[in-house]
């Protein structure tokens, strides 16, 4: 990879880290004024889910930046770059549930006035959505896969060097 390309996505990473600090801190709390109408288990239900949802995109974040570091000192193929990859896995996962967790919370919202339901359409499309979402998550795995592939062949083939560098 090359070295703009790390800047680059560092730039980006740093910059959505800061905005999604905005919005767990400043957005937040006028989008929970902003549902003065909702009943109250509705409004905490999806205030927790948006924070959850912000800090499993900070975990990501903050995993790649990890990543990014390995690959920048060439030692990606080590062990220690499973647990960044785990940490993109089980917050991929975790926003997948959230997701669902907000259709749930739709379609199970007591509402105060005939009419005001959530349409069931728009709940299996956030149901669809979180599908998706967890879809990525097993994609992430497979990519978790080839590389403890790679860093088993990168194991042999220092091995095998090594061997050789003994017998020159």
């Amino acid at each position: 990879m090359g070295k703009w390309a790390v800047l680059a996505l560092r730039a980006i990473i740093a910059i959505a880290l800061a905005g999604s600090l905005v919005v767990q801190l400043a957005m937040a709390p006028v989008l929970w004024f902003d549902m003065n109408d909702a009943p109250v288990g509705v409004r905490v239900s999806l205030a927790v889910i948006g924070i959850l949802g912000v800090a499993c995109l900070q975990v990501i974040g903050i995993c790649i930046w990890k990543l990014l570091t390995l690959i920048r000192r060439g030692t990606v193929f080590a062990a220690r770059s499973f647990r960044y990859v785990d940490g993109v896995i089980y917050a991929i996962s975790t926003g997948a549930i959230l997701v669902f967790a907000i259709a749930v919370v739709a379609r199970f919202a007591n509402h105060s006035a005939p009419g005001d339901e959530v349409a069931p359409g728009l709940v299996g499309l956030i149901c669809g959505g979180a599908l998706v979402v967890g879809g990525v998550a097993l994609v992430v795995y497979v990519l978790r896969v080839l590389l403890a592939q790679a860093v088993a062949l990168h194991r042999e083939a220092t091995n095998l060097r090594s061997e050789l560098d003994e017998v020159i």
